[in-house]
């Protein structure tokens, strides 16, 4: 594409985001404070992204991408970065099935559900975790056992972002039982609104219920939800793991954050917490986040210049956690003692996003998960003894499988 397309493409992109997109003040604040918005409001907002030509830029014309290159990836995104776009519950699918089914699904499975997702039709989840297979993902123990040319899945999951909003979810199984753990999975494409699944809210210190754990019982899939190949899910599931810590892990700083710079040095002013240690603290967290900020952005450029950023997505990953931490640190000191008994609707929010912090450091992979990924995939250092990767899974007492 030639520097004069580029231009055009940004100017395009810049004038539909000023006219559409709700747009950060200053201090990070939207302009125009609409609260969360609604399922509905999110889907038809994707709606109007795909029919003004910036959702999938870079995915292929026929399963209803732009067909674009990167460069215009690289624009929209840059501008995008000025906005606050309603389309959280999309976010896990196009940055998690959907790859994953661009790159591994079948044609009829590209054309069925990548240009649904891309329109804001139907809202996607991943379903990975158990109750006893949490950074060891491959000890999971829901099954999928064939029937006819059907599978039939029982078990549950845990920890599912957006299930109670998702109209289908990639999940993945145990097919075969007999062979190591990570050999006899498989990954499946179901639709969160069939027979047999049950999804409950999960509450958790905040007060909310961003997760939820999901049940299946003697749910039905067709042979031709598998995604990849029978008893190949863990390649696959490498895949969608890759593809969540890149996510997570260059997504755009939350300048919103009522623990970011922005907001925090707000409240330090509003408190008169004008002192040399306070105004160190924030010196310290603004470095903090703009290193990790500019980590994320060579990250997206790089993947969206066509190099896949690998293991270094868990640097990114990792970088996003510890820094959610620091910043609780600091936040804890621009409030003081007094902040428990405060009554202060600004620090009882402070409070609450404390609170939450520690779920970063989980989420998408524990800190000590991405830690040991770095170390052997990153700095080619030995990789932890695995004294269970050539034994059947049957044979393992593993999470509440007993011998």
């Amino acid at each position: 594409m030639s520097d004069q397309s580029a231009a055009d493409f940004r100017s395009r992109a810049r004038a539909w985001l000023q006219a559409n997109a709700p747009r950060r003040g200053p201090d990070g604040m939207e302009e125009d404070a609409r609260g969360q918005a609604s399922i509905p409001e999110q889907k038809a907002f994707q709606a109007k992204l795909y029919e003004a030509g910036f959702a999938g830029i870079t995915w292929p014309k026929e399963y209803g991408g732009q067909g674009l290159t990167n460069a215009e990836q690289i624009a929209f995104s840059s501008e995008a970065q000025n906005y606050s776009l309603p389309i959280g519950a999309f976010v896990i699918g196009l940055g998690m099935p959907g790859p994953t089914i661009l790159e591994l699904g079948t044609e009829a499975q590209k054309q069925r559900y990548l240009p649904p997702m891309l329109r804001g039709e139907e809202i996607w989840c991943q379903l990975f975790s158990e109750p006893g297979a949490g950074s060891d993902v491959a000890s999971l123990q829901t099954s999928a056992v064939r029937d006819g040319d059907e599978w039939v899945l029982n078990g549950q999951k845990v920890w599912t972002s957006g299930a109670q909003h998702s109209d289908f979810g990639a999940i993945i199984a145990r097919t075969d039982p007999t062979v190591p753990k990570h050999n006899g999975i498989t990954m499946f494409i179901v639709d969160m609104h069939a027979p047999g699944v049950t999804v409950r809210p999960l509450k958790v210190a905040t007060g909310a219920s961003p997760f939820n754990e999901v049940f299946f019982d003697n749910v039905r899939l067709p042979g031709d939800a598998v995604i990849n190949k029978v008893n190949n899910g863990w390649a696959a599931a490498v895949v969608m793991l890759r593809n969540e810590r890149v996510t997570i892990g260059t997504a755009a700083p939350a300048r919103t954050s009522p623990l970011a710079f922005d907001s925090l040095s707000k409240l330090a002013a509003t408190l008169g917490r004008d002192d040399q240690g306070t105004a160190r603290a924030l010196a310290g967290l603004y470095a903090r986040e703009r290193a990790s900020g500019l980590f994320g952005q060579v990250l997206r450029e790089e993947a969206m210049a066509g190099r896949d950023p690998g293991a270094r997505g868990s640097e990114a990953k990792l970088a996003g956690a510890v820094l959610g931490l620091h910043a609780a640190e600091v936040a804890l000191g621009v409030l003081g003692p007094a902040a428990a008994g405060s009554t202060s609707e600004d620090a009882q929010t402070v409070i609450t996003a404390i609170i939450g912090v520690p779920a970063g450091s989980i989420a998408g992979g524990s800190n000590e998960i991405q830690r040991n990924i770095i170390g052997e995939r990153v700095l080619g250092l030995p990789k932890d003894p695995g004294v269970d990767r050539s034994i059947p899974f049957n044979q393992l007492a593993v999470g509440t499988q007993k011998r």
